[in-house]
């Protein structure tokens, strides 16, 4: 059967790959070495889904553009370096990709990260060839809890909100979506199922994606 008209958007971090200690390790070394403590707990549930250029100023205070901007450049250098050895997709992820793709369902990707640490994912495990369009920090004004960057994949797509669905980590991410007027999965690599239950904004959750079958969730969240 065709879902043509029916789409999966995905956020990256988180969701795609199970990287977000990785992503907090690299802002915790930032921070310490510019003399500000690091609280975990508060940084992930204050800056979950949001920009770099939004997390900054949180964080460091006002600082000038220039230097936004080579704060971000070495976060996301300590990043990548930190995550290049163990870089793989969630359990399941890509035989979940593949039948989508089966089924003509249209995909995209709706990610906070930079434009650079979202080719070393996507192009670096050989994710891009399942996704017809590609959103990234770079393309919207405002990160998550903010639907911008969910409404532009599903327009990118040609699939209207409520037929598309969302598969996310994030709580900024599940409240995006719901804005959006999109249904979420969600993935619990960072938060629990029962705190990702308690937003009421999600209608699956899940460890990976091994149990989960593309065309059991259209036919129950998204039926044609």
């Amino acid at each position: 059967m065709n879902y043509s008209d029916r789409a999966f958007i995905f956020d990256m971090d988180g969701t795609l790959v199970d990287n977000m200690r990785f992503h907090n390790e690299a802002w915790r070394t930032l921070i310490e070495e510019n003399g500000f403590e690091f609280d975990e707990h508060k940084f992930l549930v204050e800056t979950a889904g949001q920009t770099n250029r939004e997390i900054i100023p949180s964080v460091f205070g006002a600082v000038s553009n220039e230097r936004v901007s080579e704060l971000a450049l070495r976060k996301e250098e300590l990043y990548r370096e930190a995550y290049l050895p163990h870089r793989k997709p969630v359990a399941g992820l890509v035989e979940f990709l593949d039948a989508a793709r089966d089924l003509e369902i249209r995909m995209a990707v709706s990610t906070a990260a930079s434009p650079a640490n979202m080719a070393f994912i996507l192009d670096g495990l050989e994710l891009r060839k399942y996704f017809g369009a590609i959103t990234t920090a770079a393309d919207v004004k405002h990160g998550k809890p903010d639907p911008e960057i969910f409404l532009i994949s599903a327009a990118n797509v040609g699939v209207e909100s409520r037929n598309s669905m969302v598969f996310e980590d994030a709580l900024f991410g599940f409240e995006a979506a719901k804005r959006a007027g999109m249904q979420s999965i969600g993935l619990t690599t960072v938060n629990s199922a029962e705190d990702i239950l308690r937003t009421g904004t999600v209608v699956e959750v899940h460890s990976d994606y091994t149990s989960i079958k593309p065309e059991k969730l259209i036919a129950k969240y998204l039926p044609l």
